[in-house]
Parts: structure tokens; sequence; C-alpha cells
């Protein structure tokens, strides 16, 4: 009996073993799109301002829509500028052009004051905030400076370059630079004391102290005041073509102005309107990549 006891034992754990070699093995869900969260997604972001525009664009029909008023209603502005709307690209000669060719002249001179501006108001920006004197000396000055309208520049830098498109330009570097040298004079001054501390332990040069303590730490605050520059350059370029000429976005309203072409003015300061939002979402995406980045270092 002990013999047959034993023999069963050893068949039960064999039948065991061989029951559980053969048990599937658990799969991973597969990953599914949850397309009700998209669509919620989408509803919550997208839908209030489409019902938004449709309500402004059905009181502006309404109020606009008889032969005495003075503006054109939006059924007006779609017929009479429709191939502004439809055609952004169209080129026909040198000053019949679609918006967005003359969008994307005013975009390369933004891009290179501002970034000028960008570069200049970063490196300033940290010295004042590394420096008391700096500080105590350049402080008041950028502040009484940042206040002077961007217009009022345009007379000097034509003078100073004596050609439309640098002192455009410069107006645009002149308006932009104050945001950038004030928030990252601020950033630099929030710094901790901690980082500063590592940075003397691991004995850095004041060139790795700037890309290994400084930026990653005041980034935050040199992207908001980006942000704000970003948008004051736009309207300063808008401002300046209406006086430089040229064939930008800022004198093609002027010049409808001047042809009487209301429903090509609105429709400009739509594009005006579209391209900055566009710019300062621009800015905001790099400024939250970077700082996550220098976060997670």
């Amino acid at each position: 009996m002990p013999a047959l006891a034993k023999k069963q034992t050893i068949a039960t754990s064999a039948t065991a073993t061989n029951t559980a070699t053969i048990l599937p093995l658990a799969r991973r869900p597969a990953s599914k799109i949850n397309i009700a969260k998209i669509t919620a997604t989408l509803a919550r972001n997208v839908l209030p301002p489409l019902v938004v525009l449709a309500i402004l664009l059905g009181v502006w029909q309404a109020l606009c829509s008889s032969p005495t008023a003075s503006l054109p209603s939006p059924h007006q502005v779609w017929q009479e500028s429709f191939d502004l709307i439809a055609y952004p690209f169209f080129n026909y000669g040198s000053q019949d052009i679609g918006l967005g060719w003359r969008v994307l002249i005013s975009l390369q001179r933004v891009a290179y004051g501002f970034g000028l501006a960008a570069v200049v108001g970063v490196i300033v920006g940290a010295i004042i905030g590394q420096s008391v004197w700096a500080m105590r000396g350049l402080d008041p000055i950028f502040q009484v400076l940042r206040t002077v309208p961007p217009l009022a520049w345009l007379p000097l830098s034509l003078a100073a370059f004596q050609n439309a498109n640098p002192s455009a330009i410069f107006v645009i570097f002149i308006t932009s630079i104050w945001p950038v040298i004030i928030n990252t004079s601020v950033g630099v001054r929030n710094i901790p004391q901690d980082y500063r501390n590592v940075a003397q332990v691991l004995r850095l040069n004041q060139i790795e102290f700037f890309f290994k303590i400084m930026l990653p730490s005041a980034a935050p605050y040199i992207f908001t005041g980006l942000r704000i520059g970003v948008g004051l350059s736009w309207l300063a370029i808008v401002a300046a073509e209406m006086l430089t000429g040229g064939v930008g976005v800022g004198f093609f309203i002027w010049d409808a102005w001047n042809s009487s072409r209301l429903p090509d003015i609105i429709v400009a300061l739509a594009y005006i309107g579209v391209v900055g939002f566009a710019l300062d979402k621009l800015v905001a995406a790099v400024g939250k990549l970077i700082t996550r980045g220098a976060s997670a270092n």
C-alpha cells in the first residue's frame, strides 16, 4: 500500500505539473483609442469658441445688413473679398499678391527683429539679474524706455538707417526687448541659493553657470517675457508697415483704407489675429517643452 500511495502521489503531481504548463498566458489588453474621450475633449475646447463666433457673426450681420450701415456685413465681406479668403497665395505682380505672401513677408521681419531681441534681452537680463549695480543703474532706464510707443521710434530709425526695412526691424527689436530683459532679470534673481551653492562647489565658470544653472532655472520667466515680446513685435510690425510702405500686411491695410476697401481690411484683421494667436501658442509650446526638459534634468 505505501508503494501504491507513493505512485498515486507522483502521478498526481505530474498531472498538476502538466496542467500548469498548458494554462494559457494572460494577455496584455490591447490599447484602444478612446473615441469618447477625444470627442469630449474636442467638444470642450472647440465647441465654445465656435458657438461664440457664430453668435458674434449673427449680431454683426444683424447690425450691418441695412443699406445705411457704415460697415460691411459678414455676407458682404465674403462676397467682395472671396479671393483674399480662398486664395491667400496668388501672385499677379509686385503689389498684387495674396495676404498669405504679405503675412510671410511681415513674419520675416518679425523673425529678424524678435530673434535679435530674444538673444540680446536674455543676455542683458541675465547680467542685470546677477549684478546689483547693473540692476540699480539700468533698471530705471529700461522702465522708462519700455513705455515709449513703438511708432515713436520710427522717425529715429528712418533717420539712422535711411531704409524702410531695417527701420521696421529696429522698431520690432526696440519694442519687444523690454519684457524679455525684465522677466529674465526677475528669473535670475529668483534662482534658489542652493543652486548657486552647488555651482560654487562644482567650481563652474560663468559660461557653465549660465547654461547649466541660470537658463534652466529662469526658463519659465524667460519664456513669459518671450510670449509678451512676440505679441508686441507682431503689433509693432503692422503699425510700422502702415507708415513705411512695402508689401507687408500693415501696408495692405493702409492701402485698402485709401481705396475704401473695408471688406479687405476686415479680412486682413482676421489674418493678423490668427497669426498672432499662432505665434503666442508656438512660443508657449517651445517654452513648455524646454522647461519640462529642464525640470526633468
